[in-house]
């Protein structure tokens, strides 16, 4: 024989995605309990070889722009695989969206955070106008009007794609476009202009360099009125079922996120209606930013989780120089510190969900805590994803680096919610903003961390250094990273020492916080508990 295949890791399907226990302890924590069996259910299909499948095939066929038909006639419409629909399918049916809108029961957005959180690890692409769908509502309801129309639509757990009048569909998802070519972050350079019509309506004229998922029913835009930078719905088709002026130029063709849609798009007097007053765009659209600025958090602790599920599963199958890698001190090291920063995003991320929840019941301490701990988790979070990617693919040696194993489009993927809604500096500037403007901010912040004072003696000097690098103004600005760092670091401890085993937190806070602290994965201090922190992540079948 020639071929024999032997030490070799089995595919990981047939597990329960869900069967995660930073996650299941995080959502009975955060009053979401009641929906464990729903979330039992998606993950299992989650981990379902099907599911799997779809998210292959969605990347492996990304979609097509087709501008216009074979008479020469405008289409701008563009066409996605049929794993693409089966994805978003699930998706929406089981409410990733924006029901958790219309549901008064506590703990409904931390439903939909958890559920966001596992499906998001089949496949990351259509969790983009989920996202902005679940965050379009937020802005919507600067205009309460227009979100008694929409709501109802958005939040509907029927998937019906392609463009047709929204009123005789029975759900519709929505976009974002902000950024221009000129301006990117810096909205208020925009040029894209909207004059008013004798109707109420506002013509929009101009360009954006990124419509995110332009094949959604409606679009939350950003252009200039006769007040000032604005924030406009425009809807794809008018309701006498015409095509709005909006025209797609392009695709981008991108690093990763390759089976979702992002394109380039011009107005040309597109119909659209004022959310919010004129001149308060960026307040009004701030809204719908912040929550998809959770759903990044959300996705990058979901990649993390699912990077090293995928190495923990190949280290207990592959043996190597007469031993599983999964019994090698050294692999094992590295496997738990990649644990240890899965359960911190985890946990940390479960906690602004329900921060979110119930901010939007009307506590306003929570909403405090959350406006500085959600930047400080979408710098940090998102900022550590690539490099855990990259080491879980390590963990595999070469067959990580193939596509096979999924973890190159995990690897591609991972930069992109650092980018998304914000990038880095963006996020630490918005910080410092907040706690400069609103002070209280900052206590609602500490006071949450200082719930675990007392409880490691390396977390109580991390928060007596991040307080005092706040209390310095000399050269805030220029050291807003390190200020944020230490900000999403005493947290994440705070919240593991406070609702984690003790050996991950232990773990945690002697490795990020302590004297001994690496810079790598793999270089926790020794007499970490290796075995009861590996052992959380579970990759036994369903």
């Amino acid at each position: 024989m020639t071929h024999d295949v032997f030490n070799q890791a089995p595919p990981l399907t047939g597990h329960d995605v869900s069967a995660d226990p930073a996650l299941v302890e995080g959502v009975r924590r955060e009053e979401a309990d009641w929906a464990l069996g729903e979330l039992r259910m998606l993950g299992t299909l989650a981990g379902s070889a099907r599911a799997q499948e779809w998210g292959r095939l969605a990347n492996e066929h990304p979609p097509v722009l087709r501008t216009h038909d074979r008479y020469g006639n405008r289409l701008d419409e563009v066409e996605f695989h049929p794993a693409w629909h089966e994805l978003m399918s699930v998706a929406v049916t089981h409410g990733l969206h924006a029901s958790p809108w219309v549901s008064r029961r506590p703990g409904a957005h931390v439903a939909r955070a958890a559920k966001f959180y596992v499906w998001s690890q089949v496949e990351a692409g259509h969790g983009c106008p989920i996202s902005m769908t679940y965050a379009s509502v937020a802005a919507l309801r600067h205009r309460p009007a227009l979100a008694a129309e929409w709501e109802p639509l958005l939040a509907s757990r029927a998937y019906e794609p392609g463009l047709r009048p929204p009123a005789t569909k029975r759900g519709v998802l929505a976009g974002m476009a902000m950024t221009e070519k000129q301006g990117g972050s810096d909205v208020r350079a925009n040029t894209t202009r909207a004059e008013p019509l004798a109707d109420g309506t506002y013509a929009i004229t101009g360009h954006k360099w990124f419509n995110s998922a332009p094949m959604c029913d409606v679009f939350l835009v950003l252009a200039q009125a006769p007040g000032g930078l604005s924030c406009f719905l425009l809807p794809r088709v008018l309701p006498d079922g015409s095509r709005n002026a909006l025209r797609l130029v392009r695709l981008k063709d991108k690093l990763g996120n390759r089976s979702n849609a992002s394109a380039e798009v011009e107005y040309d007097g597109a119909r659209a209606h004022l959310v919010g007053e004129e001149g308060r765009g960026v307040r009004t659209i701030i809204e719908m930013v912040n929550m998809t600025r959770l759903d990044c958090v959300l996705g990058s602790a979901a990649g993390m989780r699912a990077g090293v599920r995928q190495a923990v599963h190949h280290a207990l199958h592959r043996s190597a120089f007469g031993k599983p890698l999964a019994d090698q001190p050294l692999m094992r090291n590295v496997l738990a510190d990649l644990v240890l920063e899965s359960e911190a995003a985890t946990t940390l991320a479960l906690r602004l969900a329900g921060a979110t929840d119930r901010a939007i019941r009307g506590d306003t301490g929570q909403g405090a805590l959350r406006r500085v701990a959600l930047a400080a988790a979408k710098y940090w979070v998102c900022k550590r994803a690539p490099g855990h990617a990259a080491e879980s693919l390590e963990c595999l040696g070469g067959n990580g680096y193939v596509e096979d194993s999924q973890l190159p489009r995990l690897f591609r993927e991972s930069p992109l919610n650092g980018i998304w809604e914000g990038s880095g500096n963006v996020a630490a500037l918005d910080l410092l903003r907040s706690v400069g403007k609103e002070p209280e901010n900052l206590d609602a912040f500490f006071g949450e961390v200082d719930l675990a004072k007392g409880a490691d003696a390396d977390l109580d000097a991390a928060v007596r250094a991040a307080k005092d690098a706040l209390a310095d103004p000399a050269g805030l600005e220029y050291r807003a990273r390190q200020v944020v760092e230490r900000l999403a670091l005493v947290l994440q401890a705070s919240l593991l020492v406070r609702h984690g085993p003790p050996a991950v937190a232990d773990a945690f806070c002697a490795a990020r916080l302590g004297p001994e602290r690496s810079l790598a994965y793999g270089g926790l201090p020794s007499g970490a508990d290796l075995d009861a922190i590996i052992d959380r992540v579970n990759v036994k079948p369903a």
